[in-house]
């Protein structure tokens, strides 16, 4: 699309760089080249170079969009020290200096403006772009464009009107957390056209060693969080570099923090309900070294650039694989040995299905959009519970397959001994379906903890009074631990057969797949927790080199290339319909159906997401796709 060659490696010196970064200068080509691109690489992985380099070298001024104020600012201090001249608008900024700076912007003073998303709805600044120069538009933090996505923000709803005014100016899409759907989903709220390249690039951050416990009570909890930190960054005052610790909530980051800071170490905590003052000398003295640990809810981290980040804990799990892999992502930056350590309670479960169905500002959240961050929350459950290396899990999520690990040798996974568990698969499905017709007994008037009970055998008043301690059930797994069998009944929640209802007092239920693999209709993959200590959980010394077991959900070339046919016919069908391509299908069921091939009905009936009203509406364009690659 570019009229003339630009010597992008020519202008990499004025960066103060030496090379590009894993898919930098792939990005940067592609989206000269081609004129548009979305491009997702994790934290730290180098994104606003490729759009700043550009920028440089192209006539005009380029656009970038941006709700990261902090960001804002930062880049265009360093931009200045480069002699590239630059300026942000946000609403920390006076009237008076807005004004001179769209002054200068309508003068064309600037190669590079940045913008925060709420500013495009002003018809001054509108009307100041249509006369602008504009030969590229950068949309960081993309993903906010989804609704589907983890991080919906609606005032990015309207950059597609505003890239239809600046057409033909290139177009780059960044983010660092975008699976196949909502890469999808980005695409097609920009008004990009469906054949937009999209980048998956540099993912793969095997310094870190990925390690999900479970934690029963707050002084285990204290336990593995001190014993991390000891590993990372050594005993308070050792200078050995920093540590994020996220919390959940307000509450427990204060407790924690003060928790910490009587052991010795240099902390702060930093969350939403402190003065804007405190919040940006915390910001400050972490970033200026001055701080060993901080300890925060997610509202830190974003524009953070801290390279000797040694470990990131989470005292629970956050929403959603993507939130949790931005936010671990900030630790070994430097690509030094890093640790990223996620701790997750039986209480995780209800709990968060219980804030997912809080009122929204009085009104009752869409079932459809519930469901969809259930499914998002169940993801990085599945993940927490183990069975493949972490590393090639968190690839395969994101669709980086290229970069795939083969196993770390890293993560707790990779370093754990072999299952006992996992040799017959006979064995497997029996045990399942004895844990699903407890669940069938308490169904909708239990939690969890009861359905345990009744398969242990246990006295248990509430049993008594059902009478659920007379039927087949009890204590039909009586030979197994309690906590083993609420670790199994969770598993089952992750893998879909199990869900809850009931709010503040979460209650199981049996779902319809969960009925199908209760009855042996549907086949059972899941791998069973230990039945022993975890290797693991004793703080086991990485060991390079070491396998893991194969994940249930990767696909062969042929099942890829499926997958990716399924995925454009998925955006096409969304498109016509005018829904967000997740209505459609999810990937996992994409996955699914590329892996089963399925022949008929029926047989795509098998497949995760699949139930009646789906399969009438989209099942034969799907088996359509499926038939057309034999």
């Amino acid at each position: 699309m570019s009229s003339q060659p630009i010597d992008l490696e020519g202008a990499l010196g004025r960066f103060g760089l030496e090379k590009f970064r894993t898919g930098q200068r792939e990005a940067m080509e592609t989206l000269l080249s081609v004129g548009r691109v979305l491009l997702v690489a994790p934290t730290g992985g180098g994104k606003s170079l490729v759009y700043q380099l550009p920028a440089s070298l192209l006539p005009g001024t380029s656009l970038v969009v941006s709700p990261l104020i902090s960001l804002m600012h930062d880049q265009v201090s360093a931009l200045d020290v480069l002699g590239i001249p630059a300026t942000f608008l946000a609403s920390t900024l006076d009237a008076e200096e807005i004004r001179t700076r769209m002054r200068d912007l309508g003068r064309g003073r600037y190669k590079l403006a940045y913008v925060a998303p709420e500013r495009l709805a002003f018809a001054g600044f509108r009307g100041l772009l249509a006369d602008l120069d504009c030969r590229l538009v950068a949309i960081d933090e993309a993903h906010c464009i989804s609704e589907w996505g983890h991080d919906f923000r609606p005032e990015y709803m309207q950059i597609g009107a505003l890239l239809a005014e600046l057409a033909p100016a290139h177009v780059l899409a960044c983010t660092a957390t975008a699976t196949p759907v909502v890469r999808d989903e980005i695409v097609e709220r920009l008004g990009l056209p469906g054949d937009t390249p999209q980048l998956v690039r540099g993912f793969a951050r095997p310094n870190l060693a990925l390690r999900s416990r479970e934690v029963i009570s707050k002084k285990e909890r204290s336990a593995a969080v001190d014993a991390a930190l000891l590993e990372a960054i050594g005993k308070p005052g050792s200078a050995r570099g920093c540590a994020i610790v996220y919390s959940p909530t307000r509450r427990i980051t204060d407790e924690e923090a003060l928790r910490l800071e009587r052991r010795g170490y240099k902390v702060d905590p930093y969350h939403a309900g402190m003065h804007g003052e405190v919040r940006e000398v915390v910001h400050r003295n972490f970033s200026q070294g001055e701080t060993e640990i901080v300890v925060a809810t997610n509202a830190f981290g974003m524009g953070i650039d801290r390279a000797d980040v040694r470990a990131v804990v989470h005292l629970a799990p956050p929403g959603s694989m993507e939130a949790y892999y931005q936010e671990v992502g900030r630790a070994g930056r430097d690509d030094e040995d890093a640790l990223g350590l996620l701790l997750v309670s039986p209480g995780d479960l209800p709990l968060r299905r219980h804030l997912i169905e809080m009122d929204n500002e009085g009104r009752a959240p869409d079932p459809e959009r519930v469901r969809h961050k259930w499914n998002l929350f169940l993801e990085l459950m599945r993940w927490s519970e183990g069975g493949s290396c972490r590393h090639d899990a968190i690839l395969r999520y994101f669709g980086d397959e290229e970069e795939t690990l083969s196993g770390c040798g890293r993560c707790d996974v990779c370093t754990e001994l072999t299952r006992d568990d996992e040799s017959d698969p006979e064995a497997v499905t029996l045990l399942v379906r004895k844990t699903l017709s407890a669940v069938a007994r308490v169904h909708g008037r239990f939690g969890l903890s009861a359905a345990a009970k009744l398969l242990r055998g246990a006295d248990d008043a509430r049993l008594e009074s059902a009478g659920l301690h007379h039927t087949p059930t009890f204590g039909i797994l009586r030979e197994y631990p309690e906590a083993w069998l609420t670790r199994l009944l969770r598993r089952c929640v992750t893998a879909g057969w199990v869900d809850f209802i009931g709010g503040d007092r979460p209650m199981v239920i049996l779902t319809d797949e969960g009925i199908a693999v209760m009855k042996a209709e549907r086949p059972v993959r899941l791998l069973l927790p230990p039945t022993r200590v975890r290797a693991a959980d004793q703080g086991p010394k990485p060991r390079r080199g070491a396998r893991s077991p194969a994940a249930a959900d990767a696909l062969d070339p042929g099942a890829q290339e499926l997958f990716e046919s399924l995925r454009q016919h998925r955006l096409e069908v969304a498109r016509e319909a005018g829904v967000p391509p997740y209505v459609v299908a999810s990937d996992r069921t994409l996955r699914d159906i590329a892996n089963l091939r399925p022949r008929n009905a029926d047989e795509l009936a098998l497949a995760h997401g699949i139930g009646p009203a789906k399969l009438e509406r989209y099942g034969p364009g799907l088996l359509a796709v499926v038939e057309a690659h034999g």
